[in-house]
């Protein structure tokens, strides 16, 4: 059943959470709409976004999907526009959609470093930049980005990849201390390898194994989408209303592990 408006803390908030119809933005769009929140879900899919949308709606929560290919020219602009004509408001926006890359920094073709650039770093800004302007206008408002692991350490062969989650971070700290005054709230999160069907094609091109992902990481396994789903939920809650321009990493432990001792320790079946 549909919560009413008022029983769930962010029943009658509206949310955009690009690239939502899979993977980590799916299990964000369908946390935030399990505690009231109105979901806008994208895909560059009409068939998926559709389907996502009702697939949320059947859980009980409210959902619109909209297609867009947020890379083409005021894409971004017509989209805030679009959910604003709908709703009339907008409350948070989760900067999700993105791409992947592995490839040798030596052949890496131009065309491809460009790809990534727009996708992860450039979309994000042109993003928030229209939603900014409603939430400024409203003095309220939250923006998540959600960024990686290789936003904070380079990983060989993430040369595109790793500037541009790099540059998102820096890209939310600038916008949190520009619009904190203002009313609207700017963070990211980092999660480092996830269980999606995305991190099964990567370890393929990137020649590497999922156990062996898990054995490096000292929690000793990988995230579920819906762990970092429930990270999005609280930073955008009021419960989080002093918190902007941090990164909060989501990766098991990963970025503060510095030595080998996790790959000497056998994994546990708790751990797995």
């Amino acid at each position: 059943m549909t919560p009413e408006e008022g029983t769930l803390p962010l029943a009658g908030r509206v949310a955009i959470v690009t690239g939502s119809s899979s993977g980590i933005g799916r299990a964000i769009a369908g946390e935030l709409a399990a505690r009231g929140m109105t979901v806008v879900v994208t895909s560059r899919s009409a068939q998926r976004a559709q389907e996502t949308a009702t697939a949320i709606e059947e859980e009980g929560g409210t959902a619109l999907g909209v297609a867009v290919e947020l890379t083409d020219a005021g894409a971004p602009a017509a989209l805030i526009e679009r959910v604003l004509e709908a709703y009339g408001r907008l409350d948070v926006l989760v900067n999700n959609a993105g791409a992947g890359q592995v490839a040798d920094s030596e052949t890496l073709a131009p065309a491809e470093w460009q790809r990534i650039i727009d996708l992860d770093l450039s979309v994000p800004f042109q993003c928030a930049q229209a939603a900014a302007r409603p939430m400024l206008d409203a003095h309220r408002g939250v923006i998540v980005n959600i960024s990686s692991l290789t936003g904070h350490i380079g990983l060989a062969r993430r040369a595109a990849y790793s500037a541009a989650k790099h540059g998102l971070e820096g890209l939310t700290k600038t916008l949190a201390v520009e619009w904190a005054r203002r009313g609207v709230r700017v963070v990211s999160v980092a999660p480092a390898y996830v269980a999606t069907e995305l991190l099964a094609g990567t370890s393929k091109a990137g020649g590497f194994t999922l156990d062996e992902v898990a054995q490096r990481t000292p929690l000793g396994r990988l995230a579920e989408p819906q762990e970092v789903a429930r990270v999005v939920a609280f930073l955008i809650s009021d419960d989080a209303s002093y918190v902007t321009g941090s990164s909060v990493l989501v990766d098991g432990g990963w970025l503060a592990d510095g030595g080998w001792e996790g790959m000497r320790q056998p994994l546990t079946e708790g751990a797995r």
